[in-house]
This record gives C-alpha cells, structure tokens and sequence, in this order.
C-alpha cells in the first residue's frame, strides 16, 4: 500500500501520519508497516536542541 492509499484510510496527517509504506496486512487482524525516519522530522528539532533524539513515545 504505497501513501496514496495510506491517506485514504487513516485521517493522520503530516506532521502526525507516522505511515509511509504498509508492506502487509491482514485487515482486523495485523499490520506491517513503514516510516522513513530523517534528521528533518519535527519532533527532532525540540527534542533535544543540538541533540536529536528519537522521542520514546514514537519507538516501537
């Protein structure tokens, strides 16, 4: 499912659509998915300045 398809699924968006690719899923059942980490996301520039470090809420 490439991210076409993703945003007519979910009502995320960016900054919040945390999806770029789902690689398989079983529907009620079980997902695989997705996402393109880069130094650029908006959550790295807060935290922590100078610093970036993934936010622990957002690992999997």
């Amino acid at each position: 499912m490439d991210i076409h398809q993703i945003l007519q699924h979910l009502p995320h968006r960016y900054p919040l659509l945390l999806v770029d690719r789902v690689l398989e899923m079983e529907p009620g059942k079980r997902i695989v998915a997705l996402k393109n980490v880069s130094i650029n996301e908006p959550f790295f520039s807060g935290h922590f300045p100078h610093h970036p470090v993934m936010p622990g809420v957002l690992i999997i």
